[in-house]
């Protein structure tokens, strides 16, 4: 019973049968016609003109969308745990050749406005500290929280006012919209996110991310970008079929909310043993080393996160009858 990463959930049905479709012979590259209609099904989707390209991992779509909005020598402020610091390799500061990553402090890896100023304070305005250029909040964030469109918008209205570019990692964007309730639109633009990596592998995608864009100039730059990265894949309409498919009838909702409501289960089970509040389709839990041993000698596979901590994650295909079982094993320790 596998809670280790929803990275390895298998692709969805819908998918595979999406990309079977696309083999019918089309144009190369970015010109075919499942691509040429990204754009217009995302802006369906967020109710405003945007221009949406197809990237094949979350690292380069969160690595071109920095370099599109941060020049080499300035900065993006994000949290400490922020997946673009701790978990890409160095991406970011090497697709935008060398701007530095500006870390800030807030519980769950949660930015706040109150958070980010006094990060932005601590910079003296002068040629020896490097100035900052943008923000990357995640949604839902490394520990499973979930921005309300308030909280965004609060964000955004900063950001506006320092005059900061925002970019959201929405590597589980779709597991936020689920929780809040709040439409795509009000959780982005509306909130004053300009791009954003919007996660479709985690959630039943097999290679395929998008990058969507409420500033279309930016759009232009990063499709040279793209080449440039080695990222413009020939057969690209496979892609495109994938993230189709997911946003055809809101499979990528129905997928999230299954995700979360299996990590619901789990966490009212979890009780006092739980970290954060489980806003999205994560948990992190207290255990010592002889609870994770018996877990495990029961047939539960997941991460050890800390000392002390571990982490399970519920992908959108998880049996109930799995999320039902950790359920009790963890009333049970």
């Amino acid at each position: 019973m596998r809670f280790f990463s929803d990275n390895a959930a298998p692709a969805h049905r819908a998918v595979i049968e999406a990309m079977a479709r696309a083999a019918a012979v089309d144009t190369a590259y970015e010109g075919d016609a499942l691509t040429g209609s990204l754009s217009r099904r995302f802006s369906e989707l967020f109710e405003t003109e945007v221009e949406a390209m197809w990237v094949p991992s979350g690292t380069a779509a969160n690595a071109l969308a920095l370099a599109a909005l941060c020049p080499p020598y300035r900065g993006v402020l994000c949290h400490k745990d922020a997946h673009i610091q701790n978990d890409e390799a160095g991406a970011p500061e090497f697709y935008t050749h060398g701007a530095k990553l500006l870390l800030a402090e807030g519980p769950g890896a949660k930015l706040t406005p109150d958070t980010i100023a006094a990060r932005l304070d601590e910079i003296a305005n002068d040629v020896h500290r490097v100035q900052p250029a943008a923000i990357s909040i995640t949604n839902a964030t490394e520990y499973g929280l979930s921005y309300t469109a308030a909280e965004l918008a609060a964000i955004g209205e900063l950001a506006k006012a320092r005059g900061l570019r925002l970019h959201m990692d929405g590597a589980r964007f779709a597991n936020a919209v689920v929780h809040t309730g709040a439409s795509p639109a009000d959780l982005m633009w509306r909130a004053g996110v300009e791009v954003l990596s919007f996660g479709f592998v985690k959630n039943g995608g097999l290679s395929a991310e998008a990058l969507v864009f409420f500033d279309g100039g930016l759009a232009a730059e990063t499709l040279i970008r793209q080449k440039r990265a080695g990222h413009l894949l020939s057969k690209g309409r496979y892609l495109a079929a994938q993230i189709l498919a997911l946003l055809d009838g809101d499979l990528w909702l129905a997928n999230a909310r299954a995700a979360n409501a299996g990590a619901a289960r789990i966490a009212a089970a979890a009780g006092a043993r739980l970290i954060h509040p489980v806003e999205a389709n994560e948990l992190f839990v207290r255990a010592t080393p002889e609870e994770t041993a018996a877990l495990r000698a029961q047939g539960f596979a997941f991460y050890d996160w800390a000392a002390g901590e571990v982490r399970f994650v519920v992908s959108w295909n998880q049996p109930e009858t799995e999320t039902e079982a950790l359920a009790k094993a963890l009333a049970a320790l």
